[in-house]
């Protein structure tokens, strides 16, 4: 008995001096589906259709001053047999999202679905306040998608954001896979960065040419018992350190269609 008290005194030891071992992690929650594009009919959770996908999330932690760390990477690993087309939608160039920061500027057709919310906590002074913001996805050049996030109150927040697509033809058991970078957001010099609390957002769209109806999105033609395997990787910088990279992996299944 005494010499396992030992050895666990020894194992409680060493892995306190890991370096890099995490106390804790936030909790992390992820809800997605397809949905209906408005203004064309037959679209949404239909197998084979022209869909948008809606994605909403949900983050809880204490870790950073009584709130989840500050979220900097999203990919998320879409359903096998999705098929993407961002040909032919108007894009907005990098530089009215990246640099100038007004999206209003962006052309007609280039949005990539409806405006979408942020809920958070942001430094105030002090105080940790909460925040809502509205979030404008727009496509980008190369096939790409920007985003920009805006919030007005109780401070104002515009916080552009870049992802691109890879494995279009899928991979690993899993569709093509989404990588959103987030920038640390600083509202008061030395205050805390902003955490992130939830996100409600939709991607799709869809345009008409020569008569026939394009789709940035399809939903698979067949979907597996269970419903659609969706991965999704959200990463935090421990501490507000971008360096000491966090990440929580939820994977979940999106309903197959009723019909």
């Amino acid at each position: 008995m005494r010499r396992a008290f030992k050895c666990l005194a020894v194992l409680s030891v060493a892995v306190v001096a890991l370096p890099g071992v995490a106390t804790a992690l936030p909790s992390v929650k992820v809800k997605g589906s397809a949905v209906p594009i408005p203004g064309f009919p037959h679209t949404g959770n239909i197998l084979g259709a022209g869909a948008a996908v809606r994605a909403q999330v949900s983050i809880s932690g204490t870790e950073y001053g009584g709130f989840p760390p500050p979220l900097i990477g999203i990919t998320a690993f879409l359903p096998v047999g999705v098929h993407l087309h961002p040909q032919g939608f108007p894009t907005c160039p990098l530089k009215t999202i990246v640099e100038e920061r007004e999206p209003q500027r962006c052309p007609k057709g280039s949005a990539a679905g409806p405006v979408g919310k942020a809920y958070g906590v942001v430094a105030f002074g002090k105080e940790r306040v909460h925040e809502t913001a509205e979030i404008s996805s727009f496509f980008a050049p190369g096939g790409g998608l920007e985003f920009f996030t805006e919030g007005h109150s109780p401070v104002s927040l515009e916080i552009p954001t870049t992802a691109h697509v890879t494995h279009l033809n899928g991979g690993g058991g899993f569709g093509p896979e989404l990588i959103a970078q987030v920038p640390l957001v600083e509202t008061v010099p030395g205050a805390p960065d902003a955490s992130v609390e939830a996100i409600d957002i939709t991607l799709g769209a869809a345009y008409r040419k020569n008569g026939k109806t394009v789709y940035y999105g399809r939903v698979p033609k067949s979907c597996p018992k269970g419903g659609f395997r969706v991965r999704s990787d959200l990463t935090f910088a421990e501490n507000g350190n971008e360096s000491k990279p966090e990440t929580v992996t939820v994977n979940f299944r999106a309903p197959c269609p009723k019909r």
